[in-house]
């Protein structure tokens, strides 16, 4: 029944999605609601204001059928001469749209109040503190209202069959990236049927529409994020051995891959040689839905009219990385920084995009190999081989003795700390035979940048921009990304500031949740515990990915103990 739903409203949404498929070449957009996507009624209601966050309207409902609250909206444009004033447009909206909450509180049937990692933990004090953490799984846990399913046609909500854990604060819907450790730490706390219908949500939304969006809201539709649906369907599979989901559902997992492979590709030249490799690029015109008035505000700011849809598809493009905002995707000619002006995400081969598919081509030669066929393990094999070629020859730096994002509009290296330099490490996309080597310079690397001096957590950045995906922000997924990149390469150095990265991660989580109550969605790297700031919205408590990121510490590290967790004032050689 919920795959009818689900037909319908992809029906009614996207009726082009077929034929761009069928076509070979995925638009990248999407979404053509005539509310929550490209609309006058989405701009005047968005111009206009009336909510500090803009999120706020389009997370709305409708009260009545489309065709109706479009009527009604043609009756306020007539009766104003097309310049309705921000009263007029507000009481639109509260005639016409809704706040109520789309999803309705869930205790997942999996949860256990005492998840068997806790009898690998020896510290009673951090025993305590994680079964604590684990009651935020069943905070976060959503259903999608009856409602939805009933009308989907009067929500930007994409309904879903299963319960899914939200990220918390104004995302009350599924992400993408934020999934993979969500998914990571039901899994860590024994809740295997909960993260296999989280994955079977992902599926369904690469069954209707070719790629996993961003989020799970149709203004979404009009670009993705990281893709990591491969690794967790991995992480799923290696947890329970339930390898019947790979036979199942390798085909969607086939097509997720060729969306990006595909859409995402983009030829570097560097010498005389040609390189297939990614980036992150959206086609679609007009400022974010979620983030209208804001992105049109920076456009009347920062940017020439000509240039305006260049700069939507820029900032689209940055949301898609998960990274937004940050200076890595600024190409500056004037400060050292920039602003949104500069940003320039298209032109940027990111390391971390690249290694990610690197991986996902080799789990899906995996899977084929399970799956016994033989040509689509050695299909993935090359393709793998292929954005491994790049990685070695395009970001890898021997100077620097780190991979670094590639600047394709002046033909040269980024030379600027993230902690993404370090994904190759992450999914093991390097040669394994030189492990000593990539661990030794990585850990020299970290030394150059002083990353030892944060005690909070490694900050996004060392710079500090304003933007909320730079320094002093600490962001969960780049810790999991820096501590088990430096895991993989099972040399002792590398080991060792893994888990000091990981124990003062830990610490800082520790301190925070006891001060405050609650987990952030980042932090300040310069004071353990004390939440981010910075970008377009204020720090948002919940918080799936943060959960996530500390029960796979504590499961890499079960015999830290809360001496260590308050000791503010430890120092190490690193």
């Amino acid at each position: 029944m919920w795959l009818d739903h689900l037909l319908t409203f992809f029906l009614l949404h996207v009726s082009d999605v077929a034929a761009s498929i069928g076509s070979g070449k995925l638009k990248t957009d999407l979404c053509n609601s005539p509310i929550y996507c490209h609309s006058l009624l989405l701009k005047t209601v968005q111009l206009a204001n009336i909510f500090p966050d803009s999120k706020t309207f389009v997370d709305m409902y409708l009260l009545n059928a489309p065709n109706k609250t479009l009527e009604s909206f043609d009756e306020l444009m007539s009766a104003t001469g097309g310049k309705p004033n921000k009263i007029q447009v507000a009481l639109f909206v509260s005639e016409n749209f809704a706040k109520k909450n789309e999803l309705i509180p869930w205790v997942p049937p999996d949860w256990k109040s005492r998840p068997s990692i806790l009898e690998k933990i020896r510290d009673e004090v951090v025993r305590e503190w994680i079964l604590k953490l684990n009651f935020i799984w069943r905070n976060l846990s959503r259903i999608v209202h009856p409602d939805v399913i009933k009308y989907p046609e009067r929500h930007s909500l994409i309904p879903v069959n299963n319960g899914f854990i939200v990220p918390g604060g104004r995302f009350r819907e599924f992400y993408y990236w934020d999934t993979y450790w969500v998914v990571e730490g039901l899994l860590l706390s024994g809740m295997e049927k909960t993260a296999k219908g989280m994955l079977e949500n992902l599926l369904s939304m690469v069954e209707a529409y070719g790629f996993v969006p961003n989020g799970g809201r149709i203004y979404y539709l009009m670009r993705s994020q990281p893709p990591l649906l491969i690794p967790m369907v991995k992480k799923y599979v290696d947890s329970t051995n339930d390898t019947t989901f790979i036979s199942k559902n390798l085909p969607l997992l086939e097509r997720e891959f060729k969306y990006f492979h595909n859409e995402k590709s983009v030829s570097v030249i560097k010498g005389r040689k040609i390189y297939r490799m990614a980036h992150y690029v959206v086609t679609s015109e007009g400022p974010r839905p979620e983030s209208y008035w804001e992105d049109y505000e920076e456009a009347q700011k920062h940017v020439k009219h000509v240039d305006e849809e260049r700069f939507y598809a820029e900032i689209k493009a940055g949301a898609e990385s998960g990274w937004d905002f940050s200076a890595r995707w600024f190409i500056s000619e004037g400060s050292a920084f920039g602003n949104l002006s500069d940003i320039s995400t298209r032109n940027i081969v990111p390391v971390d995009l690249n290694a990610f598919l690197q991986r996902n081509a080799r789990i899906l030669a995996d899977f084929h190999r399970m799956e016994g066929n033989s040509p689509r393990v050695k299909f993935y094999e090359d393709i793998a081989r292929t954005y491994q070629r790049g990685i070695d020859h395009v970001l890898w730096n021997e100077d620097e003795g780190i991979w670094l994002d590639y600047d394709m509009k002046n033909a040269r290296p980024r030379d600027i700390f993230y902690p993404t330099n370090l994904t190759p490490l992450y999914t093991e996309s390097f040669n394994r035979t030189h492990r000593e080597i990539y661990a030794k310079r990585a850990v020299e690397y970290l030394r150059r940048q002083r990353i030892g001096e944060f005690m909070g957590g490694t900050p996004a950045s060392l710079d500090e921009t304003g933007q909320q995906w730079d320094a002093p922000n600490a962001w969960p997924p780049l810790q999991s990304i820096i501590v088990q990149g430096l895991r993989n390469t099972r040399v002792h150095s590398a080991m060792s500031v893994a888990k000091e990265l990981a124990t003062r991660w830990l610490r800082a989580m520790y301190i925070g949740f006891h001060k405050y109550g609650h987990m952030f969605e980042k932090y300040d790297a310069r004071e353990p515990g004390k939440f981010g700031a910075g970008g377009e919205y204020t720090c948002q408590q919940g918080f799936g990915w943060t959960n996530g990121v500390v029960f796979e510490f504590i499961d890499n590290y079960p015999n830290v103990t809360a001496n260590e967790l308050l000791c503010n004032s430890c120092t190490t050689d690193f």
